[in-house]
């Protein structure tokens, strides 16, 4: 079967019916095995003392709130270019998870930051571009919510989108960009000598995982709502019409 083909909403509920469940219950998995094992079973840093263990929201958190603006890149693409109504739903739905994931980020960065900076917030380049990121998250969302007509609202919110991946871009490496800013390198990269030690990096692996599956669910779970509420909006017009 052809991927083009769960474009289909009826195709795409049946698949999603099945693969959900089981998506929800990965994510619980290994956000407990995962965060327990960070938070309780690795040591202390020499450096940064117990407060290193914040990694364990902060990064997966950070990873997932770029990476969601991505895939909504990726599927507002797919809306512009082939005009499925599902690839532009899932965009809508996985807006407000890439906005918690943003918020959480930023709120357990600046929880990290006091302690190891002396202040909540500096405006450093990567922190700077990941606030952007999150305003525009916040402009997207409102921006479906002020348009009724559908597709209208899928095409502004695209071009949204496509200027929004700047400072997705930038929130990923600025640190490459601006050598004066205070952020950290990464935490996780392909590159070992650039990784954390690996009692701290096998936990937070397996973090990741927990929110992928999680972010996986719920934008199957949410797409899955909107194109239900789609399905009622186009009934609800043909009664008007009628």
């Amino acid at each position: 079967m052809s991927f083009w083909e769960y474009a289909n909403p009826r195709r795409f509920m049946a698949f999603t019916d099945r693969v959900m469940g089981p998506a929800f219950v990965l994510a619980g998995m290994a956000l407990s095995f995962g965060l327990v094992w960070g938070f309780f079973f690795t040591p202390n840093d020499f450096r940064q003392g117990s407060t290193v263990k914040i990694i364990y929201l902060h990064v997966p958190s950070a990873f997932m709130a770029i990476n969601i603006w991505v895939m909504m890149l990726v599927t507002s693409l797919v809306w512009l270019i082939r005009r499925h109504h599902v690839s532009a739903l899932a965009a809508k739905a996985a807006a407000p998870v890439g906005v918690t994931m943003t918020l959480i980020a930023l709120m357990t960065g600046a929880i990290w930051g006091q302690p190891m900076w002396g202040t909540f917030w500096v405006w450093d380049p990567r922190l700077t571009s990941f606030l952007i990121l999150f305003l525009f998250y916040l402009g997207y969302m409102a921006l479906w919510s002020a348009i009724d007509d559908p597709d209208t609202a899928a095409d502004l919110t695209s071009v949204l989108c496509l200027v929004g991946s700047v400072f997705a871009f930038l929130s990923r490496y600025a640190v490459n960009f601006w050598n004066q800013g205070l952020h950290q390198g990464a935490s996780l990269s392909l590159d070992k000598e650039e990784n954390i030690s690996d009692v701290f990096w096998l936990p937070l692996v397996v973090c990741l995982a927990g929110f992928i599956f999680l972010f996986l669910a719920l934008v199957l779970l949410r797409t899955r709502s909107e194109i239900r509420k789609r399905r009622v909006h186009a009934i609800t017009v043909r009664e008007r019409a009628a």
